[in-house]
């Protein structure tokens, strides 16, 4: 088989892969229309897993997805979840409402592909940056409230969707929140969230790896056009990013955006999700559907410490107050 690259689609891996998805129960977070989620979940169902878990903040949107999956493919089963990461409160009632779930007690694949990019400063209720809350402590928690019945899976495996952002950031330890907001900037704030998510999958496959046989991914989409975007503005917004990776001497500063199809953009959502060649590369960042580069692709050797992984940890688990001692 040829090696995969940035030309692969969902489509081609789905084809490749339909004996891996098939019976497989696989939750996905941010399946909106229009979303990375969306085209994701309505891209496995043509391989017919066993049930496609859709989690989204607004139900309404998700089961608009969920309707598109049920007229393509009607044997494929969904369960839709109500799911705002950026409250705590609410992440502890999903994850209550999935471990009640009887007939559904294995989750095969946790998809946390739900984000936001790069909003105006905002601080949630329970007293974070709205990015950071929302992109790493949310799936954080909720992803460690159901360990319980991914660990029940043959095959476990938890997909983090992170960027290339995360080269605007390294996770900021003694500030996280921008002095509260007063020296935010939406593109290093975006950045360390993003950062957090490869942190995130690496200590999950240190602590649940070899034990529990447990694979742990994250991965940069490419640059798709998607709702993710659609409050920002396209001269001001992308100027400042601009201006963000000019002052960090990061060549994209300089450089022209690649853009992806969202069958593109999606294909290493799938490979995360489902390729047996991933083994014997836990925790890896994944690119084009293949392990990144370290020296040939954007890469940070702040999101891929080990040290920076567990000191990570162990702060999200005292911000979210409560202790997961895998």
């Amino acid at each position: 088989m040829a090696p995969y690259g940035a030309e692969t689609t969902a489509t081609q891996l789905v084809n490749d892969y339909a004996d891996l998805i098939k019976g497989k129960v696989v939750l996905t977070t941010g399946i909106s229309p229009g979303s990375l989620g969306g085209y994701f979940v309505q891209a496995i169902a043509k391989a017919g897993p066993s049930c496609l878990i859709l989690a989204a903040r607004n139900p309404d949107k998700a089961q608009q997805t969920a309707n598109e999956v049920s007229a393509a493919q009607p044997t494929v089963k969904t369960r839709i979840l109500q799911l705002d990461l950026g409250l705590f409160k609410n992440v502890r009632r999903a994850a209550d409402e999935v471990n009640s779930w009887d007939d559904v007690p294995v989750i095969d694949v946790l998809v946390n592909n739900a984000g936001i990019m790069a909003p105006e400063y905002k601080a949630t209720d329970d007293g974070f940056e709205s990015q950071l809350a929302t992109n790493h402590l949310g799936p954080f928690l909720f992803t460690n409230l159901i360990m319980e019945k991914i660990l029940a899976s043959k095959s476990p495996r938890v997909v983090m969707v992170s960027s290339d952002g995360h080269r605007l950031n390294p996770f900021r330890f003694d500030d996280y929140n921008f002095d509260d907001g007063k020296s935010y900037n939406k593109w290093y704030a975006y950045g360390q969230s993003k950062t957090a998510n490869m942190l995130m999958s690496i200590s999950l496959a240190e602590k649940l790896g070899i034990k529990h046989n447990l694979l742990a991914f994250s991965l940069h989409p490419g640059v798709i056009w998607t709702n993710l975007a659609n409050h920002l503005d396209m001269e001001t917004d992308f100027d400042g990013l601009r201006v963000a990776d000019r002052t960090l001497g990061n060549r994209e500063g300089w450089g022209e955006f690649k853009v992806k199809t969202l069958d593109q953009g999606v294909a290493t959502h799938v490979y995360a999700a489902f390729d047996l060649g991933l083994n014997a590369h836990n925790g890896a960042y994944l690119i084009d559907s293949r392990i990144g580069n370290p020296i040939a692709d954007t890469i940070k050797s702040w999101a891929t410490s080990s040290l920076e992984a567990k000191r990570l940890w162990s702060l999200s688990e005292k911000l979210v107050g409560q202790e997961f001692p895998y």
